[in-house]
């Protein structure tokens, strides 16, 4: 059986924190589009914004909409655990929050930048292009570099 709703009200792409979101999808799997969150993060925002798990992202009213911004945005203020966000206890700060879209980029960057200039394993490693969690190296990940030994021809 489906929903029919009026042709007016239903949004086929959402614009939500620089990010387009399909509007066909259900709204916790719709808000995973956004770079930084995940299927439960993205279900606990849900939870906390009163909106209906069942309903379809292009359904979304404007002030659903604006609520669901406004979580993502301050987790901490909606009393989301400080375990459950994606940046805990930040280097500089100190502090934990949900980075998500470009923040996460640089976040990211900035952090590597840091391991590569204390010239700790991890940053040259990943200065290096190699494996950084204790990978075996041997045989895997060999991808764009030179595989196997070449023999010889005979004769």
């Amino acid at each position: 059986m489906a929903v029919v709703t009026p042709t007016g009200e239903f949004q086929h792409i959402l614009r939500i924190l620089n990010t387009n979101i399909d509007g066909k999808e259900k709204v916790m799997y719709a808000l995973t589009s956004i770079k930084g969150m995940g299927r439960r993060f993205a279900n606990i925002v849900c939870k906390k914004a009163d909106i209906n798990m069942r309903k379809r992202a292009g359904e979304l009213t404007n002030t659903e909409i604006n609520r669901l911004i406004q979580v993502l945005q301050r987790p901490q203020h909606f009393k989301i655990p400080e375990w459950f966000l994606n940046r805990q206890r930040d280097y500089r700060t100190g502090k934990s929050s949900q980075v998500t879209v470009n923040s996460l980029d640089t976040s990211l960057r900035d952090d590597f930048e840091r391991l590569k200039k204390i010239k700790c394993e991890r940053g040259l490693r990943h200065s290096w292009g190699l494996r950084v969690r204790g990978q075996h190296t041997k045989t895997t990940g060999r991808r764009g570099r030179t595989m196997g030994v070449s023999k010889k021809k005979s004769g």
